[in-house]
């Protein structure tokens, strides 16, 4: 079993009153380590899980073809994500009966529709870059002047 998967299905609706975000109190799922949101969460928003998908839309790939586009991957590595992906709907795994077998992996209609989604957050991102560019670099000077003050004060006083 996979490091910090649980053995059973777990549910964490909200019971009660809800709080100030309604039904859907991020603070609610975020929290508790058996919720399957968080878990579907961490899963599909990893790097490497994000690009597989983005590789896998409209296209049936191979291992080895998949391997090679996704710089920085392991094979190790690539064959866990792959497993995960399948095992949560999102991956169809095809193994042709040839010498040597062939594995071809290619997004389920359930994989589809989270591209559908991962296009939309590339999207936004593409369109807001420059105002989060502008946002860090700000930041940096900010937190660079603040941390350099107290430096300045320290040399002042011991002179």
């Amino acid at each position: 079993m996979e490091e910090g998967t649980l053995k059973s299905p777990s549910n964490c609706e909200v019971t009660g009153s809800q709080g100030v975000y309604g039904d859907t109190d991020p603070f609610q799922w975020d929290t508790r380590e058996d919720c399957e949101v968080r878990q579907i969460l961490d899963r599909v928003a990893d790097k490497w899980s994000l690009l597989v998908i983005a590789l896998l839309d409209s296209h049936m790939l191979r291992f080895t073809e998949l391997r090679r586009r996704i710089d920085g991957i392991s094979q190790r590595m690539l064959t866990v994500t792959l497993r995960q992906l399948e095992r949560d709907g999102l991956v169809k795994r095809t193994v042709h009966p040839v010498v040597p077998p062939r594995v071809e992996y290619e997004l389920t209609p359930l994989g589809a529709t989270l591209h559908t989604t991962i296009r939309s957050l590339v999207a936004w991102t593409e369109e807001h870059q420059n105002e989060i560019a502008a946002a860090r670099a700000d930041y940096d000077a900010r937190t660079a002047a603040e941390s350099a003050a107290p430096e300045a004060a320290a040399a002042a006083s011991a002179s």
